[in-house]
This record gives structure tokens, C-alpha cells and sequence, in this order.
């Protein structure tokens, strides 16, 4: 393959073979600040939510499980769409694709910005800005693969790296002041400057684009694989709601009620349909490439062991930390009652440790192996679970909380610091796009299934704990218990953000006092299980990560052979 820039020219020392023509180094690294301005405000994007649930909950009339679909929705269209957009980039040009990414964005932004309903916010929110991401995310780090070399590149994933967590650090607390003493549409309506600023700013980012490539789209398996992943997640986020196996409620189309074959949920039919399409995905990428046509993912990528192994870790990574961020949120709004602000201000010990920690282990990596910092960043996450699982409690406060968040924001910043250049320097720059596209998927995949997985174990166990809290309790009479256990099944996920308030104004007084008091035991005891299986997915990324290559430089080494 030929990858073209406006900085490249032919090696004379051999057809085919590309070098890049150095660019000054005001204007190499002052691109890698722009690039990571259009990460910054995709984190920043996702914080806002997280810190301010109960005030758009209020304020959009709805319940936590449709704000989860937002925030999922969200991550779920850029795992179904942010292979294509690398692939786009390879196709027609990154630069491109980040200008346009950046354009869509900021009109995602601004509808956003003034709905009035769940179905707006997710067009907005979700789909219209998850489009946007999808086609800057692979650009930026397809771009930065491209112009940047050896030590440059480990220290430019470093300050990328260094530049989210900043954007992690500024996140909640901007978000939770606007929300608090404005309002949180302003988050949104910052984006749309942001986004202005970048199109400005990419005048100096040198375009680059695969020039052997057909321009060619595989649309076949850009459906296939979205459509699989939609399934998987929807399957995963409605198990609070139908239950996993056997059904808590009839589906109802149309108003009718549809019970499925052998009374199951609707959750395994959804995740087993999913799992076909993403089947037949693979099979037909396969098929794509023995007919000699481009596919959307070339299997040949996961072939290379190193590219394998960093794009598995990325994602069961994610899996935990999108858990943790929807989860603490949910204590420290529902128990502790903070508004959006000051649970912004206490999740900055993560952030700060985060911010500090993330570029100055990329210094690092010249006398600690890369793995080893990935393997220390993910051990310390695993010990972030538990301590803040065992610090959860109904009269918890952030400082109770600022040790687990400080393991987690540390190991986060080792981790956030090599697996990036680790992943994608496996590769050629030529496939700089693809591989950064099926990466950013695998990240995305991660928090879509960690957000609906933990979300789902949070809003499942709340509703178990407290039905169970009430046919326990002594002062409930038995008469009322029964219609207690209804009202309580009927407010669903909304019990711990005011639900429980609608209950307990039927319920005299020394009742209603009972009501409150199991309604907060149970939302403690629903985030301690939902610690406890982030705890899960963290080791299961620190054994993962037992098989990444233990490269001292891990840079992919251009050799005649070749290949992976």
C-alpha cells in the first residue's frame, strides 16, 4: 500500500516504500495539540452527563434508564460506525474526515443543546454527535501514527493522552457548574466553539489518505456489524426491564401483549440475534477479501499478535471504567444528594491523578516496558474497585471516596499512556486508519457493554434489594407490603432519582421515613455489586493483558519481510 500526504514522497531506495519529508516542529506538534482538542471535548462530552443525571432527568421528565440509553447509544454508534470512519479517512483523505467530523459534531451539539425530550437528546446526543466522533477519532490517531516517529510518537500518545485526562479532569467540573448554576445545555452549546476551533486549527495538520485503496465502501458490512452490535446492547440494556432469561413482563407491540416462546425474555433472543449478525460479518469480510475486495476490517489485522492483544485489552478496560462513571454518580447524586457540581468536584482526585499520571508515565516507557506500566495500571484499577467498594456506605462522602478514586485515576493514566501507541504502532501508517477505526470500536464496544452491563446490574439489583427490603421490614404492615412491592416494580429505574418520593407521599409519616431509609440502604447496596463486577472486568483485563508482547520499543519494526 502507498500512503499519501501532502508531507510524503517516493523512496528512491525501493518501489512502493514512503517516507515522510519532515515538518517543522512548531507545526508537528502544534497539529498534535489540535488532535487532541478533538478527544477532549468527546471526554468532556460523556462527563457531562455522568454529573448531571439528576438535574436532566428533572428537567426532561424521564428515568435513569433512558438517560442510560443516552449515554450508551452514544458509545454504541461509535463502536458501529468509527471503523468506518477510518476506513472513510483512508479512503478520501483523514484531514477530511476530522473537518467533517468536527462539522457534524458541533450540529449534534446543538440539537442536544435544546431538546426537550429523551428521542431529541438521543438524536443529538447519541446519533448525530456519535457520527461526528466516529469520523474524528480514528483520524486523530491515524494522523498522529502518520507524522510521528519513535520517541516523538510514545511522548505524542503521551500529551494525547495527557490531553484526556485533562479534559477528564475539566469534564465533571464544568459540566456540573453549568448544570448547577446555569444550566447543562451549556455543556453542549461549549462544543460548537470547540468544534469551530478545531476546523480553524486543522489548517496546519498535514492530510494523509491510502492511495492503493479502491475508494470503495464495504456498506455490507458497515450494516452487518452495526446491526449486530445494536442487537447485543439493546439485549444487555433491557435485561433490567424484561430480566435475562425468563420473562419479568410481556413485550407489547402495538399494545398488545406478546408473550415469547417458552415464557423466555426478550433479552437472549436480542443477544443470540447479535451474535449471528456479527457472525456473518466476519464471514463475510473473509469472503470480501478472498474475492480480492476491500472489506471494512481486513482479518489480517488480527493476525498481529501485538495489534490483537492491545485492542482486547482497550476494551475490556473500558468495560469497567464506563461502569464506574455511570455508577458513582448515581451514589453521590441518589444517597449523598450533590448536585451536579460537587459530584464534579468529587470525582477530581481520579481526574487530577489522572491528568498527572498519564503523560509522565509516557517518560516512562523508555525504562519500563510497556506492558509491565499497562499491567501496574490495570492491578491499581482492580484495587480501586475494591477500595471503593468497601468505602460505599450510606453516610460515605468524597472524601471517603478520594483513595479509590486516586488508585483509579492512576492506574488509568499508566494504562491511557502506552496501550494507544502500543496497539497501533504494530501496524504500517498505511493502515493507520483501519487499525485506529477497529481500536476506537473496541474501546467504544467496551463502554456500550460496560455501561449497559453495570447499568443493568445496578438497576436490576436496586429494584431486587429493596422488593426484598420491604416484605423483610417489621414496621411495614403486611397489607401494605404487597402494594409497596408494586408501586416500587411500576417506578423501575426511577425509585432512586424521586421515585421513591412519589411513594412515600401516599405512606404516612413513620412509613414514609421506613420507605426513604430502604431506598437508600438498597441504592448503596446496588452500587456495591456493581463495584464488585467492575472489580470482575479489571482483572479480566489484567489477564488479558498477560498477553501482550513484552517489546522494549514498541514501535513496529519496518523489516524487508514485512507483514505481521
Amino acid at each position: 500500500m502507498l500512503i499519501e500526504s501532502t508531507s510524503s514522497n517516493i523512496d528512491p531506495a525501493g518501489p512502493g516504500r514512503v517516507f515522510l519529508t519532515p515538518i517543522s516542529p512548531l507545526k508537528k506538534w502544534s497539529g498534535l495539540l489540535v488532535l487532541s482538542l478533538a478527544l477532549a471535548i468527546i471526554i468532556i462530552d460523556t462527563t457531562l452527563l455522568n454529573v448531571s443525571l439528576a438535574t436532566i432527568i428533572r428537567d426532561l421528565h424521564t428515568d435513569i434508564q433512558k438517560i442510560q440509553w443516552v449515554i450508551t447509544a452514544y458509545s454504541l454508534t461509535l463502536a458501529a460506525l468509527t471503523i468506518t470512519g477510518g476506513r472513510l479517512g483512508d479512503l478520501f483523505g483523514r484531514k477530511k474526515m476530522f473537518i467533517l467530523g468536527a462539522a457534524i459534531f458541533a450540529v449534534g451539539s446543538y440539537v442536544a443543546s435544546i431538546s426537550h425530550n429523551v428521542p431529541t437528546m438521543i438524536a443529538g446526543e447519541s446519533i448525530i454527535e456519535g457520527i461526528g466522533a466516529a469520523l474524528m477519532m480514528p483520524a486523530t490517531a491515524s494522523l498522529l501514527v502518520a507524522n510521528f516517529r519513535g520517541r516523538d510518537r510514545a511522548i505524542g500518545f503521551g500529551i494525547w493522552g495527557g490531553v484526556a485526562a485533562a479534559a477528564a479532569a475539566i469534564g465533571p467540573i464544568l459540566g456540573g457548574y453549568l448544570a448547577t448554576n446555569y444550566s447543562w445545555r451549556w455543556g453542549f452549546r461549549i462544543n460548537i466553539v470547540v468544534a469551530a476551533l478545531l476546523i480553524a486549527g486543522s489548517v496546519i495538520i498535514p492530510e494523509s489518505r491510502d492511495r492503493e485503496e479502491r475508494a470503495a465502501l464495504d456498506w455490507v458490512g458497515v450494516l452487518l456489524s452495526a446491526f449486530g452490535l445494536l442487537s447485543l446492547v439493546y439485549g444487555v440494556i433491557e435485561s433490567s426491564t424484561y430480566g435475562w432469561w425468563h420473562a419479568k413482563q410481556l413485550i407489547h407491540i402495538r399494545g398488545i401483549g406478546v408473550d415469547l416462546p417458552g415464557h423466555l425474555s426478550l433479552v437472549p433472543y436480542a443477544i443470540l440475534i447479535g451474535a449471528l449478525f456479527l457472525f456473518t460479518w466476519w464471514g463475510w469480510e473473509q469472503w470480501m477479501v478472498e474475492r480480492g475486495e476491500t472489506p471494512l476490517v481486513s482479518p489480517k489485522l488480527f493476525a498481529n499478535t501485538q495489534f490483537r492483544s492491545g485492542a482486547v485489552t482497550t476494551m475490556i478496560l473500558s468495560l469497567g471504567q464506563a461502569g464506574l462513571i455511570f455508577s458513582v454518580p448515581v451514589f453521590l447524586q441518589a444517597v449523598r444528594h450533590l448536585d451536579a457540581y460537587h459530584t464534579g468536584l468529587s470525582l477530581l482526585p481520579m481526574s487530577i491523578t489522572l491528568l498527572f499520571v498519564a503523560p509522565g508515565a509516557a517518560f516512562l516507557s523508555h525504562k519500563i516496558r510497556p506492558k509491565m506500566l499497562i499491567m501496574i495500571g490495570l492491578l491499581m484499577n482492580l484495587l480501586a474497585f475494591l477500595v471503593l467498594r468497601q468505602a460505599m456506605d450510606i453516610d460515605a462522602t468524597a472524601k471517603s471516596l478520594a483513595l479509590g478514586m486516586v488508585f483509579f485515576g492512576a492506574g488509568m493514566g499508566l494504562v491511557m499512556s502506552q496501550i494507544n501507541n502500543f496497539t497501533l504502532s504494530a501496524v504500517s501508517p498505511e493502515e493507520a486508519g483501519e487499525a485506529s477505526g477497529v481500536n476506537n470500536t473496541m474501546r467504544q464496544l467496551g463502554s456500550s457493554l460496560g455501561s449497559a452491563i453495570l447499568g443493568a446490574v445496578l438497576l436490576g439489583a436496586l429494584t431486587t434489594n429493596l422488593t426484598t427490603s420491604v416484605s423483610r421490614s417489621a414496621l411495614i404492615p403486611d397489607a401494605a407490603k404487597s402494594q409497596l412491592t408494586a408501586a416500587i416494580v411500576a417506578q423501575g429505574s426511577n425509585v432512586e432519582f424521586g421515585g421513591s418520593q412519589q411513594i412515600e407521599a401516599t405512606l404516612p409519616g413513620p412509613l414514609q421515613t421506613e420507605v426513604s431509609h430502604l431506598v437508600t440502604v438498597a441504592t448503596v447496596d446496588a452500587n456495591r455489586l456493581t463495584l464488585l463486577w467492575g472489580a470482575a472486568f479489571a482483572l479480566l483485563g489484567l489477564l488479558s493483558a498477560l498477553q501482550l508482547p513484552n517489546v522494549a520499543n514498541v514501535e513496529r519494526e519496518q523489516s524487508a519481510a514485512g507483514g505481521h
